[in-house]
């Protein structure tokens, strides 16, 4: 069987099957799967957000920011009066559960304990910077190194 070979020259050259290159004889090999990208964390907050009914909060998850993220706090208002307000806002546009609640909003953020909130900040540094929620401790009586994620998990896991 001859089949039509194209070519600069001429689109009407006939060519011959078996003056084809060969099959490589190497199996084919499928490329790995693209890496996933990690974009949502949880933490477990140290004290926990007291909302209005009295219930804590404590578990939660923080994607990680855009651009977009950074940038939206420094058209606020209530960032160009007191600066100091940036975190509170960028952490209500990246924090996307605190508990029961899921529309987490400046006034959830205002209302954290200072603890609370300082975990959040470092939380936020650490995923947004540096990637992870890993961190390399050693232990102070033995002298071993090993990681703790401080994401957080039940009290006293962190």
């Amino acid at each position: 069987m001859r089949r039509r070979g194209v070519s600069a020259g001429s689109l009407d050259t006939l060519v011959d099957p078996a003056d084809l290159p060969a099959e490589p004889s190497q199996p084919v090999v499928a490329p790995p799967p693209p890496v996933r990208l990690q974009t949502e964390f949880t933490f477990h907050l140290p004290r926990g957000y007291v909302d209005e009914d009295g219930t804590v909060h404590r578990e939660g998850s923080m994607r990680l920011a855009t651009a977009r993220d950074e940038l939206a706090p420094l058209v606020d208002l209530r960032v160009k009066q007191n600066p100091a307000y940036l975190s509170i806002v960028l952490l209500s546009l990246v924090v996307t559960r605190l508990g029961t609640i899921t529309q987490v909003r400046a006034e959830v953020i205002e209302r954290l304990f200072a603890s609370d909130l300082a975990f959040l900040q470092d939380l936020y540094r650490r995923i947004n910077a540096e990637g992870h929620t890993l961190a390399e401790v050693t232990c102070p009586d033995c002298g071993s190194v090993f990681e703790v994620d401080l994401a957080g998990g039940r009290p006293g896991e962190s």
